[in-house]
């Protein structure tokens, strides 16, 4: 068959039967995901609530999607930025998913508020599911003379700027809870940020800081081990996990309460099917016994929402948060 052939066989095919190769063409290719490696950035170091949630989320999403699921731990720049901004900048094609905490909508505000470029915009993200949400725990070493959160607050007023604390970095998410605290109880407490939550307990393990404010699966098995205490929690009523610990608000600090969740975010511009495809694979993951069982075992019960309750959490915590830094302000 010639070219003039070939074009008269063409013109004689129905309209829908010419385009069908044109329009099917991203749809398979978006219906294909995952193809290959999926990356999970966590913005710190291993040890701390971020990595909690996403190691084991990754081996079930693994297993639901048949494609590996790898953890990468991108900590720096303070609080979790680095690696926050490096998957705001990422391909949206699903290939590069985002585990994070609360911290998420605070730092861009701390880069405005202290007149530095700011490294990325909430806008950026796409929430996908909520993993974990917990209070913290105001955790100090075993072998420390407080025994109840009064004992500690009384020591500080003492001795203004001694006591030294762990963050995860400036306006990370222990940083704001023990600001929090420091600025409802009339103290002032001396800041060493770390890199995440692990470095920050390693330094209250060793004796660096005396005292941490953290989740409860990231303390859990350094208290069984008698080598923490925990004095207070940050939420509105006391943890399940640790049913002894008083609340703040109990002691009488009704505006301290703090707490951290993790979730997990894609880009903006994911394409609808693939967003579908990884909420259905994430409420699937959270809710495998495998990985209900890991955290509960940590003392940090699942906390599941899915994308749209996930999404208007996030901007009702993103708002109290900021409102927190702006009236804690500039503090190092």
């Amino acid at each position: 068959m010639d070219r003039r052939d070939l074009l008269k066989a063409a013109a004689a095919l129905p309209l829908s039967q010419l385009a069908m190769p044109v329009l099917s063409s991203p749809v398979h290719a978006q219906a294909a995901w995952p193809s290959r490696t999926v990356t999970m950035i966590v913005p710190f170091p291993a040890g701390g609530q971020a990595d909690l949630a996403a190691r084991p989320v990754a081996l079930s999403l693994e297993r639901i999607l048949g494609k590996p699921v790898v953890v990468d731990n991108r900590a720096g720049g303070g609080g979790g930025s680095v690696g926050n901004a490096a998957a705001a900048r990422a391909e949206p094609d699903g290939y590069t998913l985002l585990m994070t905490l609360s911290s998420l909508a605070v730092l861009p505000e701390a880069d405005r508020l202290f007149g530095r470029p700011v490294a990325y915009e909430v806008s950026q993200f796409s929430p996908v599911a909520r993993v974990l949400a917990d209070p913290t725990m105001l955790t100090v070493p075993a072998s420390a003379p407080w025994k109840t959160v009064q004992d500690f607050i009384e020591d500080a007023k003492k001795r203004p700027g001694e006591i030294p604390y762990g963050s995860s970095g400036p306006y990370g998410t222990l940083h704001i809870a023990m600001e929090m605290l420091a600025a409802n109880a009339g103290i002032k407490l001396l800041h060493v940020p770390f890199r995440g939550a692990g470095p920050a307990l390693t330094g209250l393990l060793t004796g660096t800081v005396q005292a941490v404010a953290t989740a409860p699966g990231t303390v859990r098995a350094h208290v069984d081990d008698g080598k923490m205490r925990v004095l207070a929690c940050w939420g509105a009523k006391r943890v399940a996990s640790f049913p002894d610990v008083p609340t703040f608000q109990e002691i009488g600090y009704k505006d301290v309460e703090f707490y951290i969740w993790a979730g997990l975010f894609a880009q903006q511009a994911l394409p609808a099917p693939i967003m579908t495809r990884l909420r259905e694979a994430m409420k699937e993951a959270v809710q495998s016994p495998e990985v209900v069982r890991t955290f509960e075992a940590a003392g940090s019960p699942v906390a599941y929402l899915d994308a749209p309750e996930f999404a208007t959490f996030v901007e009702a915590d993103s708002a109290r948060l900021i409102a927190a830094v702006n009236k804690i302000g500039k503090v190092e």
